[in-house]
């Protein structure tokens, strides 16, 4: 499929047509760029005709349009075909975006006016980070004032993250989901990003794109206070927008221009400003990498892309510098020789006993974008004969390792069985134990066995809350860096140093049930559930697949409150239907 990837701006217009079943050939079929858009009687209708134009005389076809959206606000949390109403949410963002949704929104009126009969799809540059944890996307001001003009973060950049952190663990040869990345967009815009398990939980970006680190032209973090002192001042809110998102950051500091090239040489000719530029940009960003290795509890790598990120060793240096107390060691002249393109886009520059991997990695959104749009064509005839997926409500419930098992019951004890539940092999124990957190506990927690080589705890957020510990979602055996507990049996008392998650909602899959579904080991779906007390539809819903599952969706206590779902006692297992009808395949950020 040939995928015209559009991204209009105020001023320009840059197109891409991406032959999306050639993967092999990274470039794309056509490339170029429309400028001085809103002068010389060139608007965004005579821009896209251009386009089409060249297109045409390529003669290459445009199956599909991809448009690069920077704000999708709260409704959208993934690409998604464009209408009416597509474009009218699109419109009602534009507040929080100003200087890039109306361009965006005019760039999708004009192609879709010249091309009505091809599907356009919009691909929010907010959407990666959709999902973000609510104690990542809060600000600490008043709840009501928050609610009410949509004060939250919402992140950027995130179609850059999401393809350059698969590139990554593509080279790394693990899942994604398996991993703790920092990934830096460095450019005229920068951003940093936290993806823990293969989802975005921090973000360096908020309401807007001047949150953060020192870009371009733009600020960066900065003390509110600074910003209302210069009101009082006598400074005006249009004289204050231009001077945090046009005259700061690398410009502002250096009094040269946002370009590093010109500021590393005027650097490195002695002037102080450029150095100091230098050093800013250097230290905020290693501020980032520190606090967000601490927020995931560990790191597996770093990716360092966009303009400066893949192109300037120096600023790298800088960077990834004195990070070995986290396991990060940085090799010389593989940063110097680090250089990345379409045919290779990874290069690695840690050193050979790096725990921590630092990686260059090459990014390229319009790709990502072309593909997001032939993912969401995909998935317009979702497959008429999938079955009903039965939901089995867990309550809190525990997995055992042997000598914890022994050590809580007795070194003679074995589980005993209580009754089977519904994936083979799998069955409710007579044991029960308690939980001890610092703040309260939990008493009579079942034990479901066989026994596993890893003691794992599942509990709800409610249950977090009562017990005083904060427990990450977590895929069932995914324990490295989890939560600690205390538990108490009827023959002693064990403390786990990790183990206590909340298990990340997810659909077990026969073989062939996946076939029916067209999805596989490691996708996310959307599932609605209907036909019950309240229609509800879930998220980031993993779908794992084996021969030994039985299709079922599994969901704990508080997810089925939402919906009004009985919960069932003791641990036991609760079915009703979901109609699959309206499941659907949002995003596969898994690398097998």
């Amino acid at each position: 499929m040939n995928v015209l990837v559009l991204n209009a701006g105020s001023s320009t217009l840059k197109a891409k047509l991406i032959d999306t079943e050639k993967p092999e050939k990274p470039e794309p079929l056509l490339s170029m760029t429309v400028e001085r858009i809103g002068t010389d009687g060139v608007t965004h209708e005579s821009a896209v005709a251009t386009v089409l134009a060249s297109a045409a005389s390529s003669t290459h076809r445009v199956d599909a349009v991809g448009h690069r959206v920077v704000h999708g606000g709260e409704r959208f949390m993934g690409a998604t075909l464009i209408d009416a109403s597509v474009e009218a949410a699109i419109d009602a963002c534009s507040q929080l975006a100003p200087l890039h949704n109306p361009p965006n929104l005019a760039g999708i009126r004009a192609a879709r006016s010249a091309l009505p009969n091809v599907p356009h799809v919009a691909v929010f540059d907010t959407a990666f980070h959709a999902r973000l944890p609510r104690r990542a996307k809060t600000y600490a001001i008043d709840a009501a004032v928050a609610e009410k003009h949509g004060i939250r973060r919402y992140g950027f950049h995130g179609t850059s993250h999401g393809y350059v952190a698969e590139l990554a663990a593509k080279h790394l040869g693990r899942p994604l989901a398996d991993l703790r990345i920092v990934s830096l967009h460095l450019g005229n815009g920068a951003s940093a990003c936290a993806i823990e398990l293969g989802h975005s939980t921090e973000t360096s970006m908020g309401l807007t794109p001047l949150d953060g680190l020192v870009m371009g032209t733009r600020s960066g973090d900065i003390d509110p206070g600074a910003l209302i002192a210069l009101l009082r001042a006598g400074m005006s809110v249009d004289e204050l927008d231009t001077l945090l998102g046009k005259k700061s950051g690398l410009a502002g500091l250096s009094g040269v221009g946002p370009d590093l090239r010109d500021i590393e040489r005027r650097a490195a000719e002695g002037d102080d400003r450029c150095r100091l530029a230098i050093n800013v940009f250097s230290h905020r960003v290693r501020k980032y990498v520190g606090a967000y290795a601490a927020a995931m509890g560990g790191l597996d790598a770093v990716i360092l892309t966009a303009g400066i990120g893949e192109n300037s060793a120096s600023m790298r240096q800088r960077i990834l510098q004195r990070f070995d107390f986290l396991g990060l060691v940085l090799d010389d002249d593989r940063n110097t020789d680090g250089k990345v393109t379409h045919e290779r886009p990874v290069a690695e520059i840690s050193g050979e006993t790096s725990r921590v991997r630092a990686l260059v990695v090459k990014t390229n959104e319009e790709l990502a974008i072309a593909r997001q749009t032939v993912t969401v064509l995909a998935q317009l005839a979702p497959p008429a004969s999938a079955p009903v997926i039965p939901i089995a409500v867990s309550a809190r419930h525990l997995h055992l390792d042997r000598d914890t098992f022994a050590r809580l019951f007795g070194q003679d004890a074995t589980p005993t069985r209580y009754k089977d539940i519904s994936q083979p092999g799998q069955y409710a124990c007579e044991e029960k134990v308690n939980l001890i957190g610092p703040r309260g506990r939990i008493d009579g927690v079942r034990l479901l066995g066989p026994l596993r080589p890893k003691t794992q705890v599942e509990v709800s957020r409610t249950d977090e809350f009562k017990l005083g510990i904060d427990a990450p979602i977590r895929d069932s055996g995914q324990v490295a860096g989890s939560a600690p507990i205390v538990l108490e049996g009827p023959k002693g008392t064990v403390s786990i140093p990790e183990g206590l998650i909340c298990a990340k909602r997810h659909v077990h899959m026969h073989t062939e049930d996946a076939k029916r579904f067209g999805v596989k080991d490691g996708d996310e779906i959307e599932v609605a559930i209907t036909g019950g007390p309240r229609d509800l539809v879930f998220g980031d819903v993993l779908v794992r697949v084996s021969d030994r599952y039985k299709l079922e969706m599994h969901i704990d206590t508080d997810e089925a409150n939402a919906a009004e779902l009985d919960s069932g006692k003791d641990g036991d297992l609760v079915y009703t239907g979901v109609d699959m009808a309206k499941a659907e395949v949002r995003e596969k950020r898994i690398v097998s």
